[in-house]
């Protein structure tokens, strides 16, 4: 991964990827974010890893179950697998925190590159949310986030249709967009350019 750092204007963070998956050999993901006042996520779920957070510069605030905590900096709370949770930033400061996805999770990498690709380039709307269904149920389906509401009445669905998604080649051509690093050109080529 050369690219370690996403911004995602509509949610208010920046993500640097500190270690991934394939640096920990599948054991963890390791994410430091900067979350600026008001920023955060809405209350969700992942299936398959639990999420550790820690807080580094100022009070992060996590909805977890029906708790609401404020982590100072060195505290951590961990969402388990399956239980609810959300981060946010209620004071009037930007703040830093890590988070710790374990097991690592590759499909959770490209989904933050996915969808903050797609946030940069004003494709989703001011909440994060792609304006394109194919795009949603592949970020949903990657990042393996499980949303409350009419979203999780609607998931099924939405995971249908990322499979769909990835057979017509969207998944393809967003990884193109937004995950793969262009390919150097081949030496042979390179000569001829400079002679």
């Amino acid at each position: 991964m050369e690219k370690r750092v996403f911004e995602n204007p509509d949610i208010k963070d920046r993500v640097h990827f500190l270690q991934t998956s394939a640096e920990t050999n599948g054991a963890y993901t390791l994410v430091e974010v900067e979350l600026e006042p008001g920023g955060g996520n809405s209350l969700h779920y992942h299936t398959h890893f639990d999420e550790e957070f820690t807080a580094i510069d100022g009070v992060l605030s996590i909805g977890l179950k029906k708790r609401q905590l404020q982590l100072k900096p060195g505290e951590k709370a961990i969402a388990r697998i399956n239980q609810l949770h959300r981060f946010y930033n209620a004071s009037p400061h930007p703040i830093r925190f890590h988070v710790r996805l374990t097991p690592g999770s590759t499909e959770f990498e490209k989904s933050i590159a996915i969808a903050y690709g797609l946030a940069s380039d004003g494709l989703t709307s001011k909440s994060g949310i792609p304006k394109k269904l194919d795009h949603l149920a592949v970020i949903l389906d990657l990042s393996n986030t499980r949303l409350t509401g009419f979203f999780a009445w609607i998931l099924p669905w939405l995971l249908r249709r990322a499979k769909r998604a990835r057979r017509k080649g969207i998944l393809q051509e967003l990884e193109n967009r937004y995950w793969q690093q262009p390919v150097a050109p081949h030496p042979i080529v390179m000569q001829a350019v400079n002679t």
